[in-house]
């Protein structure tokens, strides 16, 4: 299936006109966001840790020249950057292109190695499930995937040790259990939650004073760090019992989820949703 970028109406609403602002595209993948944000008149930094996608990237470089800068790091690296821009954007999750090729391991509907890594570098899923006890596995899928009874299935996989998606998919024997383990085994193989908390750490500081960061999230884990670190940016700094505190550095944006249309066009954009923040000074 060709990669529809996720809310893009409503990530270009949000930030306006763009001719000639700088914008980091924080999750680059198949190139729908920064080419947008291109044909608006903006110059765009992009990360992405996918050797994959440097094909995209280079075309992209051939067309816009010096007004497109790609690094090939996971957004975790934002803290490198030494300038300010007027927009951040992250588009969180899998893309359609790694799901939907069997050799990356990601999709449990056609079989292929239990690779999972995004980077292609480092630990696959095999290599986890090797190095993981039984209790570390446990926890895995209960904090990423929310899975019942994951100590019997943690069990069942060490014991088992899957070396495909289907052989995974196959010791699976709640059917509805499938998607979250194998979300909870990439999210792990990926650190996604670390490199989330560190790129967000690092945009207070790389934002200028009206730049926005905009994060689109796919599943209930990203999503509360996002709120939570929004919440916290948006907050007054200091005791409310003292006489002297400061203003919010940031101020929020109405969150948004895709229309009705949108759904119709890009089923996987069912769980989405737009958090927005706007940097006060």
């Amino acid at each position: 299936m060709k990669h529809i970028p996720v809310l893009l109406t409503s990530v270009m609403n949000v930030l306006g006109d763009i001719k000639d602002k700088k914008i980091v595209d924080a999750t680059f993948g198949a190139g729908g966001y920064s080419r947008a944000f291109l044909e608006s008149g903006a110059k765009v930094v992009a990360f992405d840790r996918d050797p994959n996608v440097i094909s995209d990237a280079d075309i992209l470089k051939s067309e816009y020249k010096d007004k497109f800068n790609f690094i090939p790091k996971p957004f975790s690296s934002l803290s490198d950057l030494a300038e300010q821009f007027d927009a951040i954007v992250f588009d969180l999750g899998i893309s359609s292109m790694q799901i939907d090729i069997p050799e990356r391991g990601f999709s449990f509907r056609t079989d292929g190695p239990l690779d999972m890594r995004m980077s292609n570098s480092g630990d696959s899923a095999v290599d986890l499930i090797e190095k993981s006890s039984i209790q570390d596995l446990a926890k895995i899928l209960q904090d990423y995937g929310d899975v019942k009874k994951a100590s019997i299935l943690a069990n069942s996989i060490k014991n088992e040790k899957p070396k495909t998606t289907l052989e995974l998919k196959n010791l699976i024997h709640n059917p509805k259990d499938v998607a979250p383990v194998f979300q909870a085994l990439r999210i792990a193989v990926n650190d996604e939650m670390g490199e989330l908390e560190k790129a967000l750490s690092a945009v207070p500081d790389l934002l200028k004073i009206g730049g926005k960061c905009i994060c689109v999230t796919f599943h209930s884990l990203e999503d509360r760090i996002v709120k939570n670190t929004f919440r916290k940016w948006t907050m007054p700094v200091g005791d409310p019992r003292l006489p002297i505190v400061e203003d919010a550095k940031f101020k929020s944006i109405k969150p948004e989820a895709p229309n009705e249309e949108e759904l119709n066009a890009n089923p996987r954009a069912r769980s989405a949703h737009m958090r927005s923040v706007i940097k006060s000074y």
